[in-house]
């Protein structure tokens, strides 16, 4: 395939007017076939990658059915999330088993859809205090054994585990959770600069969602935010949903550190593509008005987004974002963040060829190129 008259994003020069070439399921410097595809007037992006997402069209991946994790993965790829990492929510062991479980039987069929790299533990290693929206009755203390035990049921399958580093265990887990090829993430955590900078020590590399479910950046106790920004090997995630996040605290962060670190997520709920209405989530209910999902009768507790990462994509730039940085954070920062940016993230020759073509002036997807494939 030839995609011709295109807008290419770039990782290092922003757009760039060249072809972007396919031979079977790579991005390749000679076409393999004589297929045209018309990119003019659409930039064209490296398929996105969700690494936090709970659910969309009314499936939670914490449900754990086969047939849920499809339509999960077939709407996202239809979005043009091309690779997924969803995340799990605090529940209790087996449930978390079953989950990991259902992941590698999933990536096992290779049945289609967006490509699931993994799962994504948010909870239960959290701290009851910004637990959020999570289940505070299933919380636990750090646990290397039961990680050990979850690793084990996903074949290997758990890319990512939130954790709250105040809580009794946190450095021990840390380090063997790095040990074992899983990045973890602060989060849901009243840590303060010292405990976090620690934890970003030991080698956590992450933050989940950034400004949410942790202490403010204040100018006498930085916390998590400044201490993230201290470590540079530490990349935040960003829900841009135009809810959870004010438009001038996105452009802070993108700011502070820098379109080279930020992570874009959607952190979005089984209502994602729904309509308004009342729904289950991690053992208790939401509802939803709008663009804003609350636990029902707490109005004041987010509890995730109904928005997909291609939304977020939009709403970054709507908010000043430079088109370029927000598709850096959907694509290769995610990729690298959990190790895929080896055949992900950017539209390199050898990479997988993934490929979103967006209107240049509303950034509508146009077309949408998965493994090679028109989709």
């Amino acid at each position: 395939m030839r995609i011709i008259n295109g807008q290419v994003f770039d990782l290092e020069q922003g757009f760039l007017s060249r072809d972007v070439l396919t031979d079977g399921g790579q991005i390749a410097s000679a076409s393999g076939d004589d297929q045209i595809l018309d990119a003019a007037g659409c930039y064209v992006i490296p398929g996105l990658v969700d690494v936090h997402f709970h659910g969309c069209v009314g499936e939670d991946f914490s449900d754990a059915t086969p047939d849920g994790l499809q339509k999960i993965a077939d709407y996202e790829l239809s979005q043009g999330v091309t690779y997924i990492c969803p995340a799990g929510m605090t529940l209790p062991e087996d449930q978390l088993t079953a989950i990991c479980k259902n992941t590698a039987a999933h990536r096992a069929k290779n049945s289609g859809g967006a490509e699931v790299v993994g799962a994504h533990l948010e909870g239960p290693f959290l701290c009851m205090a910004k637990k959020g929206a999570q289940n505070g009755d299933y919380l636990h203390n750090p646990d290397v054994a039961m990680l050990k035990r979850l690793q084990e049921a996903a074949e290997g399958c758990v890319r990512l585990v939130t954790l709250a580093p105040e809580q009794p265990n946190s450095m021990e887990f840390i380090r063997a959770a790095v040990e074992m090829g899983v990045t973890v993430s602060v989060g849901h955590t009243t840590a303060d600069y010292d405990t976090a900078w620690a934890a970003f020590e030991a080698g956590a590399s992450h933050t989940t969602h950034l400004f949410n479910a942790m202490p403010p950046l204040a100018h006498r106790d930085p916390g998590v935010i400044g201490a993230a920004f201290d470590v540079p090997h530490v990349q935040p995630e960003l829900i841009c949903d135009g809810v959870h996040v004010h438009g001038s605290a996105v452009r802070a962060a993108f700011r502070l550190f820098g379109k080279e670190r930020m992570i874009l997520i959607s952190d979005s709920l089984r209502a994602t593509g729904m309509p308004d209405g009342e729904y289950p989530f991690g053992g208790q209910m939401i509802e939803v008005h709008g663009n804003r999902a609350t636990i029902l009768g707490h109005p004041e507790t987010l509890a995730g987004s109904i928005t997909s990462l291609m939304g977020c994509l939009r709403q970054a730039v709507a908010f000043g974002i430079p088109t370029a940085d927000a598709v850096r954070a959907c694509t290769y920062n995610p990729a690298q963040s959990i190790g895929i940016d080896g055949r992900a993230g950017t539209l390199d020759v050898g990479k997988e060829a993934s490929i979103v073509l967006l209107d240049e002036k509303d950034l509508s997807i146009k077309a949408i190129v998965f493994k090679g494939q028109r989709v």
